[in-house]
């Protein structure tokens, strides 16, 4: 339990107060706050994006920490400069067609091979590192790990809204990033071997010049010994944040645990995954699952709770009981997109769904 570090990055927006729009401002932000964050802020894809990564931490307590801190400084610098940072997976109104491409080889490459796939990217996402020193072990997690993902994509899900009008979605991010090649739940391997002679492939054929192209909901970090969550929208609430990297974090602990009682989650196909996928990016957790071993829907509520019991036993040697307890909160209360949608309804006005990011944002902080 010790070894299974944590690590959160998350994508900001960057906003303009008085129009609530999308802003580029990346590069006086990193100017302002070079001796600040040193390496742990970045610039993005788009001038109106920042991503912050948290150092390596021993404990979800530990996390909670950095990502307060860094959302506090990061919100500061914005505030002094006459912006503000939003956390969520899109923005509700501002359009990709107005955006400025941050001036980096491999960004202007991602445009060059995608062309407009690449130039819809506006979109933001939280990804969680769980340490695992072991490669096959990483790639076994991996595999076993792809079952959770629709479930634990649903409490992050905070982008109902795309270029001003109402998606019908709960996570519209996530359509457009599988737009993209090499996304969606990952492929099946055998071992760790098994799975950097598909890499190799990818680089020898010119699919990619990276491993980190291979953009899959999980996969094994191709420069830190760490499984790399990604299908997670830009969680807005900071408490949110902390039970979803929890919930992550003691899902990966228990199927640990399972291994060395010689027992396994089963595996099921990427297709059936991928059905599941669907349900959590339109519903969220207000939808149904495919439960694949009794072949029925299933409420993703009860389903989530049974996850819940499911990680009980590792829950207090990682000391993560509080966080855990409120995905609970998160299933009463809604979701960043349920409450985006719900004053939406209120208001009729997309800037006051601005405005209520950036407060929570904040909170905390």
């Amino acid at each position: 339990m010790e070894e299974l570090t944590i690590g959160i990055e998350e994508e900001y927006q960057i906003i303009d107060p008085e129009t609530r729009e999308l802003t580029s401002f990346i590069t006086e932000f990193l100017d302002k706050g070079a001796v600040l964050f040193r390496d742990q802020v970045k610039p993005e894809f788009m001038q109106s994006q920042i991503e912050i990564g948290s150092h390596v931490c021993r404990n979800i307590k530990e996390a909670r920490a950095e990502i307060t801190r860094l959302r506090g400084a990061v919100a500061e610098v914005a505030d002094k400069s006459g912006r503000k940072i939003v956390a969520a997976g899109t923005h509700p109104f501002s359009s990709w067609k107005n955006q400025l491409v941050t001036d980096k080889d491999r960004y202007k490459g991602l445009i060059s091979n995608m062309q407009m796939v690449a130039q819809r990217l506006l979109i933001f996402g939280m990804h969680v590192h769980v340490g695992i020193k072991d490669p096959d072990l990483r790639v076994d997690i991996m595999n076993q790990m792809s079952y959770f993902m629709p479930h634990i994509l649903t409490l992050s899900t905070s982008s109902p809204f795309w270029m001003g009008r109402n998606s019908g979605l709960k996570s519209y991010r996530s359509i457009i990033f599988e737009d993209l090649p090499r996304t969606g739940p990952p492929e099946y391997f055998n071992s760790a071997q098994e799975y950097e002679h598909y890499v190799q492939l990818l680089l020898k054929t010119k699919c990619i010049e990276e491993p980190t192209k291979i953009w899959w909901d999980i996969r094994p970090h191709p420069k830190f010994p760490t499984l790399e969550f990604r299908m997670c929208d830009c969680v807005t609430k900071i408490d949110d944040v902390m039970a979803i990297a929890a919930l992550i974090q003691a899902t990966v602990a228990k199927l640990i645990k399972l291994r060395k009682n010689n027992q396994t989650w089963r595996i099921y196909r990427r297709g059936l995954i991928a059905e599941n996928k669907w349900r959590a990016i339109k519903d969220g957790i207000d939808g149904k699952l495919i439960d694949l071993g009794k072949e029925e829907e299933v409420p993703l509520r009860l389903l989530m709770g049974e996850l819940i019991d499911f990680v009980d036993e590792v829950v207090d040697e990682l000391g993560t009981r509080r966080e855990i307890e409120h995905i609970r909160t998160i299933l009463k209360h809604g979701t960043s997109a349920d409450r985006q949608l719900r004053k939406y309804q209120e208001t009729n006005d997309l800037k006051a769904v601005v405005d209520m990011l950036a407060e929570e944002t904040v909170l905390g902080t």
